[in-house]
């Protein structure tokens, strides 16, 4: 490509001036030839067909006063005004220039046309070494109407990203947009409404600085659809699922995180994603500091119950719990750690014992341990249901770090 401005040929200015008049009758043609050739231009859905034929003539007027005079600084307005009405067209770049590459084209082919059939050997010449001031304008036409095209395109997406972002938000908080419900958030969001939903929760890398790179470019890989929220502290997003996709998500979630990040139980309706985000950032507090594990927030109602009232649930713990949790740490954490494990195993010593890589002799001891200073057995339903319950409570209150 010449440098902008730069010295070159001249056709005949007769010819010059010949091809100006021509300029009507060709632009219908290269109108009609792009229409025939380019599906994007055939409807009128994109670009219409008026926009079409001024956009040409005016580029092609472009073409014609550089040819007069290309010594002279061209005016990039049109092709960069082009560039940018076609960016908020959504009319694919390739075919914006290919359109313009048939119009230059045709434009040679009709000066070289007339003067063959003139037989003016001189002015052939002539307007052969002219040809490189012609393809100069044509790739500084291209480049300013490329360029205006990008920096409208990230224009464009910057403030989509900023609608999607708020549109998330709206969700979270449970707000209303433009007196809609959160239906129609999800669908502007492009988020199934058939299908099950997550949030998921994770802590920044740094400040405002996303742990879970490149995640929805990642999950859109699977064929999973999700929008995503960036704060100073978290990055945040709802992910909507078939469910076969579950697990296929929570790989690509684990292969992408690179801190701590909480993933909620399923839920089917939108209006439920601002409890969904308390579940999930639960289900993340509960990873210890400094690891890049994703943890699910556990199915259990109860769970999940105790999880939005985290200080009814840190009473209960007290009240149930007490004087379990006023042990020295080396001997309170292996009997939560422990009767945690036998409930997640239906009440199976030998299974939790498995788990918790000891015999089950001592799954029972630690138990029966329990029993002693809580007053609880676990034989009693109700003395059950309030030990599982401040279980939970204690696990999502605060992590501690658990051996067998």
């Amino acid at each position: 490509m010449g440098d902008r401005g730069a010295t070159g040929a001249t056709p005949p200015a007769e010819l010059v001036a010949w091809a100006g008049r021509q300029l009507p009758g060709l632009t219908d043609d290269v109108c009609a030839r792009v229409r025939e050739r380019i599906d994007l231009y055939r409807r009128d859905d994109v670009v219409p067909a008026a926009d079409l034929h001024r956009s040409v003539d005016v580029n092609l007027r472009f073409v014609v006063r550089g040819l007069a005079d290309p010594d002279h600084t061209p005016d990039l307005t049109a092709p960069s005004e082009t560039g940018r009405r076609r960016a908020h067209q959504r009319a694919p770049l390739p075919e914006v220039l290919r359109c313009y590459r048939i119009a230059c084209a045709m434009l040679w082919d009709l000066m070289l046309e007339h003067v063959r059939a003139e037989g003016d050997a001189e002015a052939l010449n002539a307007l052969v070494d002219a040809s490189s001031t012609l393809w100069r304008l044509s790739d500084e036409h291209a480049l300013a109407l490329t360029e205006a095209y990008r920096a409208a395109t990230a224009e464009l997406l910057t403030a989509q990203q900023r609608r999607r972002s708020a549109l998330v938000e709206a969700l979270f908080t449970g707000q209303l947009v433009l007196d809609s419900g959160a239906w129609e958030v999800g669908k502007l969001l492009g988020l199934p409404l058939d299908t099950d939903l997550v949030v998921v929760a994770a802590e920044n890398s740094g400040l405002a600085e996303e742990s879970l790179i490149g995640v929805e470019r990642r999950l859109a890989e699977i064929g999973v659809v999700s929008a995503w929220q960036l704060t100073p502290t978290l990055q945040t997003g709802v992910v909507a699922l078939r469910a076969e996709q579950h697990a296929a998500a929570l790989k690509t979630l684990r292969d992408a995180a690179t801190a701590r990040t909480g993933v909620s139980p399923a839920y089917r309706s939108l209006s439920d994603t601002p409890r969904a985000l308390h579940l999930a950032r639960s289900a993340l507090a509960g990873v210890p500091v400094g690891t890049a594990e994703v943890r699910s927030f556990s199915g259990s109602p109860l769970a999940a119950l105790i999880a939005y009232d985290p200080d009814e649930g840190r009473r209960l713990a007290q009240e149930v719990l007490g004087p379990v949790l006023d042990l020295p740490a080396e001997d309170r954490d292996p009997l939560l750690r422990t009767l945690e494990v036998f409930v997640e195993q239906s009440g199976s010593a030998d299974e939790a014992a498995r788990l918790l890589h000891c015999h089950p002799n001592t799954v029972r001891y630690r138990l029966g341990r329990v029993r002693e200073l809580t007053g609880r057995s676990l034989g009693d339903p109700r003395a059950l249901a309030e030990l599982v319950a401040a279980v939970d409570a204690v696990r999502l209150s605060r992590p501690v770090r658990r051996s067998p």
